[in-house]
């Protein structure tokens, strides 16, 4: 029985993991690419596998046409949105996913993206390398207004390292969950009151058609001249060219970007801008939540091939 294995971290500091899934009997085809498969690349991998291990590579219509034997998913990671999840469904595909494996590690890099474009430190070490020593003048975070969009599993773990700076934290999720919200002292608010009111705003929900270009050219205009966006879920929840004219202009202070909607973006005007933080999608990629996401992923395969 032959499983498909794309994610880059899988087993990297965990190389049992292969020993898992070999001892169980399983043929594994591995993403030697160095690089995210595209859905070409997927479907001569995937052809004639029966289970696959997915990172961020595309799982559509055509990839799965193109896996006639495949009856398991093991996402590696929490998000959906690269897996056609009906046309699983509909071919009785059984799909899983690690939830809240690397949700303290995405919070951490979401602070970390923070403090970064507040204090400018990015800059300013690249100004210290050129023995620039001159002085650069940057804003605060401790005492500011956060704005958390999606608060599940990551943006409470944000919410919790928000109180080690007094922050004020504001939160907007359609699903929103007011007991945990009061034991954080979370207020709730609409989309549009977090533009106004955050300092910083950072982004956790999912992608799907109601959120894809959730912060667009309008909601940019309400935010504050000193605000800092923070993306570390999914690069389509911003309109990017309206997010770089925001940039360009000062409109907003700076951005921290974990993932886009082309990665890396192709429009070099991202890599000259001093006010951008970039990510090469890398927010999950820590030692303990690649190897409990690594663990979660194989025993979910096995569970539901029934080899556990």
């Amino acid at each position: 029985m032959k499983i498909l294995i794309t994610p880059r971290s899988f087993g990297k500091t965990n190389p049992g993991l292969f020993s898992l899934l070999s001892d169980a009997g399983l043929q594994l085809i591995r993403n030697d690419t160095g690089d995210i498969l595209s859905a070409v690349q997927m479907r001569e991998k995937i052809a004639d596998c029966e289970g696959v291990i997915l990172g961020v590579d595309p799982l559509n219509v055509e990839v799965l046409d193109s896996a006639p034997l495949l009856r398991v998913v093991a996402r590696y990671g929490a998000g959906m949105d690269n897996i056609d999840l009906n046309a699983c469904k509909t071919r009785g595909i059984a799909v899983s996913r690690t939830m809240e494996a690397n949700s303290n590690a995405v919070a951490d890099y979401t602070f970390a993206l923070m403090l970064a474009l507040a204090r400018k430190t990015a800059l300013i070490d690249r100004r210290c390398r050129q023995k620039d020593w001159r002085k650069i003048t940057s804003i605060d975070i401790y005492g500011k207004t956060l704005g958390i969009v999606g608060f599940g599993a990551v943006g409470r773990c944000v919410a919790k390292r928000a109180k080690g700076f007094s922050m004020r934290v504001l939160a907007h999720d359609p699903f929103f969950d007011a007991a945990t919200a009061r034991k954080l002292d979370v207020a709730p608010a609409d989309m549009d009151a977090i533009c106004k009111k955050a300092d910083f705003i950072t982004l956790h929900a999912a992608l799907n058609e109601t959120t894809h270009n959730l912060v667009n050219a309008e909601r940019l205009a309400l935010m504050k001249d000193t605000a800092v966006l923070v993306n570390t879920a999914r690069g389509g929840l911003i309109d990017e060219a309206a997010l770089l004219a925001s940039l360009r202009d000062g409109r907003i202070y700076g951005a921290g970007l974990d993932v886009f909607e082309e990665e890396p973006p192709s429009d070099p005007a991202w890599y000259n801008l001093d006010n951008v933080v970039m990510g090469s999608h890398c927010a999950a990629s820590t030692t303990g939540a690649t190897e409990t996401m690594g663990r979660m992923a194989v025993d979910n395969l096995l569970r539901d091939l029934g080899l556990a």
